[in-house]
């Protein structure tokens, strides 16, 4: 569980900055929105397929060179 304490004299916003730093660094809230779902393991697998082909076609349209004429 995350927990920060105040500083001392520290502001509620910036307390509350501090919080939500960690709370993204954690993957607390990615872990919650990720098993919101029940997904079965050939799905997970299907997803996890199709971002590697996206992945990879990212690079490939990244690195393409046509010399200017």
């Amino acid at each position: 569980m995350t927990s920060v304490t105040l500083r001392q004299n520290e502001s509620q916003d910036q307390l509350l900055k501090r919080f939500r730093k960690k709370v993204v660094k954690s993957g607390v809230l990615s872990t919650v929105r990720r098993k919101r779902w029940f997904v079965s393991k050939s799905e997970l697998r299907r997803i996890e397929k199709k971002k590697a082909i996206r992945r990879f076609k990212r690079r490939q349209n990244g690195k393409v060179y046509e010399p200017s004429i």
